[in-house]
């Protein structure tokens, strides 16, 4: 799970300054307002990890990828190729990390990662992209354990090794020039052939991108519901960027089965997503029904009928809401999820149900165990937030456990401000026309109506006379 994170000159941000990111975080601003970089941004780098070019430092996107970037003077705060992206998060593992210096024989430990990374275009007719820098720290309960960086030699494209709490001892051979970075965030594999103690940077290059193959992302733009799916019974890793294998992700979780907390009843998964979809009052019931050795019907009862139908024949927004349900329980536990716009074609009291959902997916559990979901939304729903901030006031779930941001673009450079919210579940920081000039619109309305009625009284006392 992402604990902080914090980027530079990436798109519209100058520097995000250090977000707070918590089981959910929530990003709110106007279109165009710079929310949506910080979910594309993580998108990136997990393109990163997942291409096979290991020298690729960064892999913004081709046809089929979720997000699709460009060129780096496209995405580089104000298109000017002289700046650096520079980023920075820290995130606690699924395990402790453990590992000895065969040398020295001392352990070292820790709970949480952090890591950070300076990226610029190298000098070949500025096309190719060079990590000018990049720095672990491993951390046992937010102290250090110790660190690594890697950096490039002053006026060389060579890089050379610091540490720090853990000193590397170099092999007695012909020095190995450390040249190639794996990707943004990898040691040259030349520096386990430099030193003699220095295995556990590939242990570090490897939680990072178990890191990034735990995130999922689920765009604002999602499938037309089909009335026939085909399932060949295999398990995709998520529903998909826009939901299109929703209906084969439920399919093959049939087995599963989910609790919305400690103490609380088990369910089926088809059965989860049948409640959920009811308590939103969206339907009343909701199954996959096999029509042949491969096809599948998704049927819906509607509420106020007793009869089944298709589901492209039910409300738009069941169809779009469906990809979003699913794939918050279906992630494997751990999982941090990236969504754009889940409430989008909901009516407004679907909107504010659906942060009571996104409560119980995070305290879900699955065998036994909390499933620690993490949730990242970029979101325009003031019904949406409204629901959290009542919830927090009830104690349904804590202020820790939400991390809420606002786009500021009334500033120059626009910035990210948190929105401080209180354990009764107030924001205190308000910002003026969050969720656009709602004061303004009532006592705009109110004015134009005791003028009308002005006008009125007058007309009625000229016909009198």
């Amino acid at each position: 799970m992402l604990k902080t994170l914090r980027i530079q000159n990436f798109k519209g941000w100058k520097d995000t300054g250090t977000i707070r990111m918590a089981p959910i975080s929530l990003f709110f601003g106007a279109n165009s307002s710079g929310k949506s970089s910080i979910g594309q941004f993580l998108m990136m780098l997990k393109q990163t990890v997942e291409l096979s070019d290991r020298k690729a430092v960064f892999y913004p996107g081709g046809k089929n990828s979720a997000v699709q970037l460009g060129s780096y003077q496209e995405m580089v705060f104000h298109r000017d190729p002289a700046n650096k992206i520079a980023f920075e998060y820290l995130w606690s593992l699924p395990e402790t990390l453990k590992f000895k210096d065969p040398l020295s024989g001392h352990s070292f430990s820790g709970d949480s990662l952090s890591f950070q990374a300076e990226v610029g275009l190298g000098d070949n007719e500025q096309q190719s992209l060079v990590v000018e820098k990049l720095k672990y720290q491993l951390m046992q309960s937010e102290k250090q354990s110790l660190s690594v960086e890697l950096s490039q030699k002053e006026g060389s494209k060579e890089y050379q090794v610091t540490p720090e709490q853990y000193p590397l001892v170099r092999k007695k051979m012909r020095a190995w020039a450390l040249k190639d970075v794996v990707r943004f965030y990898g040691f040259p594999d030349e520096a386990v052939a430099y030193y003699q103690n220095a295995e556990f940077v590939q242990v570090l290059n490897f939680e990072q991108e178990q890191l990034f193959k735990s995130i999922s992302y689920l765009g604002p733009l999602r499938s037309k519901a089909d009335r026939v799916y085909t399932w060949s019974g295999h398990a995709p890793e998520s529903v998909g960027s826009s939901g299109e294998n929703t209906i084969a992700a439920i399919l093959s979780a049939r087995s599963r089965k989910i609790s919305f907390g400690y103490k609380r009843p088990v369910k089926p998964f088809e059965e989860v997503i049948a409640l959920k979809l009811k308590e939103m009052g969206l339907i009343e019931s909701f199954t996959v029904d096999q029509i042949s050795e491969q096809l599948y019907k998704v049927k819906v009862c509607a509420k106020g009928s007793k009869d089944g139908i298709d589901l492209p024949d039910v409300g738009f927004g069941v169809s779009q809401v469906l990809p979003v349900l699913v794939e918050c329980f279906y992630a494997q536990p751990g999982s941090i999820i990236l969504m754009e716009q889940p409430e989008i074609h909901l009516h407004p009291s679907a909107q504010s149900a659906l942060a009571d959902v996104l409560i119980d997916v995070i305290n879900s559990r699955e065998n036994g165990a909390n499933r620690n979901i993490q949730l990242v939304i970029e979101t325009h729903s003031e019904h949406f937030l409204r629901r959290l901030q009542r919830r927090i006031a009830e104690d349904v779930v804590s202020p820790e456990k939400v991390s809420a941001y606002f786009a500021n673009v009334t500033k120059r450079p626009a910035t990210l401000d948190p929105l401080q919210i209180d354990m009764f579940g107030s924001i205190k920081n308000w910002p003026e026309n969050f969720f656009g000039d709602e004061m303004g619109d009532i006592s705009g309305q109110a004015t134009a109506a005791m003028k009308k009625r002005i006008e009125q009284c007058g007309r009625g006392l000229e016909v009198s006379e």
